[in-house]
């Protein structure tokens, strides 16, 4: 991408990088309040070395370490996380990934994070400055080199601080209920691989077919794209990368910092819970952490998307990690040990409330149900949304035209469409957009927890999609989007083996709508909506039933929502008495 994209998709994951050390200045000093040492080469397993610069205190002596592996650029001698940690006693280093920057070797990603990592924590440990600990900090992909490392075992790794992390490429990157995410992995892909793009032609690019040669489009290839579309099933090729399998090796405490509408919203707390059920380390079960906010993929401030959620939702990124690292890398008593191990921000209601399980216990997992007269087609239709199971009613239909999908508008994405709330209004006018509304509540309800869509549909297609969003919808009229998900057909019952449906036979979807948390007001009305696209978040289904990448042709399917008795298409909420 040229440099503005670059520098806007740069910008999105640096925040998450520095937030870890907010509120510090950056700007430059007389005398700067450590030793830098820049561009040390730390030696990894296969002769391979990467490029580090390492920020030491004035004075002489061992110390904890605070270390950022990163493939965006290390920190230089300027940076602000050292004038806060070396006069505190720490040592922090900052690492170009391999290939990165100025380190040597091939830019593969998350290929040699696991090795690497490990490699550069055993290094660091049998420096004469260090003390034998060693805490991690950063996001995104900071916050992933952190989690692939962890189950290496260095035996000098005590803690981390994964801010927005993610745990598997194919589930958190690539494919998400067997669709491609689009713009996120070839948007995030073909910058990291160095091709330009101009912005105005970016909207564009994301419908280039065929998928499995995008980059033939630019004036540089990046074969690690035509990899990702290559394999569209979880096979050897991501499992070898995935942290899946591995969480009963965790040894440290970990504080995982993440957003409601953020890209890795649902992993974020999923790795907390992996690890707190799998792990054989005691206190790394006892000692994972969770904070959610109402963010997309920078955590920490009041607005996202087209609201506002007050002063409530600031938060403190930089001193609630100095807190943790005080404690597990310096034995201090900052009463983190005390913190609940979930800490939520409940929208609607803009508070934060602690809790010490997820899904919460008490929790009453409820259906409301989809119904209509055989019109749900529009936000001025007839769908409606209730508890009250449906008895006899008439389907609902509509075209699913993939050369025109449901445009992206809002939610958990990063680059190519807007991030957070916004209102749904617009693309409710669709046809191809079916609408489930329930009456005004006469008392306020909250959802909180994961969320999920039963749905009972058919197709004229051999394969196709379908989408499902959950919508908070004000007095206003004003609908605001919370979580949404999608299917694969062909995916429906599994992630390794494809199996192509009948036109025209009915089929039971589930469609996981991740996770959030929120306060339905009383006056507002809960809504659903059901497609079967959302571009360019993710790609189009070209509805052919032709292998994954290939189609260059985009053709139309026409889709059957049942609600009746026997096939009672329906979004089960988490509902927490109140």
């Amino acid at each position: 991408m040229n440099a503005l994209i670059s520098r806007r998709i740069f910008s999105l994951f640096l925040a998450c990088l520095t937030l870890s050390i907010a509120s510090i200045s950056l700007a430059a000093e007389a005398e700067l309040p450590y030793t830098f040492q820049k561009k040390v080469m730390i030696p990894m397993r296969d002769g391979t070395k990467l490029a580090a610069n390492i920020f030491l205190p004035k004075e002489a002596g061992r110390f904890p370490v605070v270390l950022m592996r990163t493939p965006y650029g290390r920190p230089g001698e300027t940076w602000g996380g050292p004038k806060r940690y070396c006069p505190a006693g720490y040592v922090m280093v900052t690492q170009d990934c391999r290939g990165r920057g100025e380190s040597e070797g091939k830019w593969e990603p998350w290929t040699f994070d696991a090795q690497d990592g490990f490699d550069t924590q055993e290094w660091i440990g049998s420096q004469p400055w260090c003390n034998g600990k060693i805490g991690t900090t950063g996001g995104s992909y900071v916050g992933w080199t952190q989690w692939s490392a962890a189950h290496q075992q260095s035996k000098y790794l005590k803690t981390m601080v994964p801010v927005v992390p993610f745990a598997d490429p194919y589930h958190d990157i690539a494919y998400v209920g067997g669709a491609f995410q689009l713009s996120l992995s070839l948007g995030w892909g073909v910058s990291m691989g160095g091709v330009k793009v101009e912005p105005a032609k970016l909207p564009e690019a994301f419908k280039y077919l065929p998928l499995n040669k995008w980059d033939a489009q630019f004036d540089k290839q990046v074969p690690y794209l035509n990899e990702w579309v290559n394999h569209p099933t979880y096979d050897d090729y991501w499992r070898k990368v995935s942290i899946e399998g591995h969480y009963a090796q965790v040894t440290v405490p970990a504080l995982n910092i993440g957003g409601w509408y953020d890209i890795f919203s649902k992993n974020t707390i999923e790795l907390v819970n992996k690890t707190r059920k799998e792990s054989a380390n005691a206190l790394a079960r006892k000692n994972q952490f969770v904070i959610m906010g109402p963010w997309g993929h920078g955590v920490g401030g009041t607005k996202s998307g087209e609201v506002d959620f007050t002063q409530k939702a600031q938060f403190n990124v930089g001193e609630a990690e100095f807190q943790w690292f005080e404690h597990w890398l310096k034995d201090k008593n900052t009463q983190v040990k005390d913190w609940a191990p979930y800490r939520l921000f409940i929208m609607g209601e803009n508070v934060w409330r602690d809790e010490h399980e997820w899904p919460l216990k008490r929790t009453q997992f409820t259906p409301f149900y989809f119904h209509s007269g055989g019109q749900a087609n529009t936000r001025m239709g007839n769908g409606t949304l209730s508890v009250a199971a449906p008895m006899s009613e008439p389907a609902d239909t509509f075209t699913y035209d993939s050369n025109n999908p449901v445009p992206t508008h809002g939610g958990n994405n990063l680059i190519g469409a807007a991030i957070g709330p916004f209102d749904q209004s617009t693309i409710e006018e669709r046809k191809d957009v079916l609408v489930y509304t329930s009456a005004p509540l006469t008392k306020a309800v909250e959802v909180t927890g994961p969320v999920k869509v039963i749905l009972y549909a058919a197709s004229s297609a051999k394969d196709t999609d379908f989408t499902a969003k959950l919508v908070d919808v004000g007095p206003d009229g004003k609908a605001f989007n919370l979580c949404d998900g999608i299917i694969r057909a062909r995916y429906r019952n599994s992630e390794t083996n494809l199996e192509l449906i009948e036109p025209g036979k009915t089929y039971r979807y589930e469609i996981d709508l991740w996770v959030t948390a929120n306060l339905f007001k009383e006056g507002h009305r809960i809504r659903v909506e059901i497609s079967s696209s959302n571009f360019p978040r993710f790609d189009r289904n070209p509805n052919s039933g032709k292998p994954f990448g290939t189609d260059t042709e985009l053709l139309k399917a026409e889709q059957t929502i049942h609600h009746d008795q026997m096939r009672a298409s329906h979004i089960l909420l988490p509902v927490i008495p109140r």
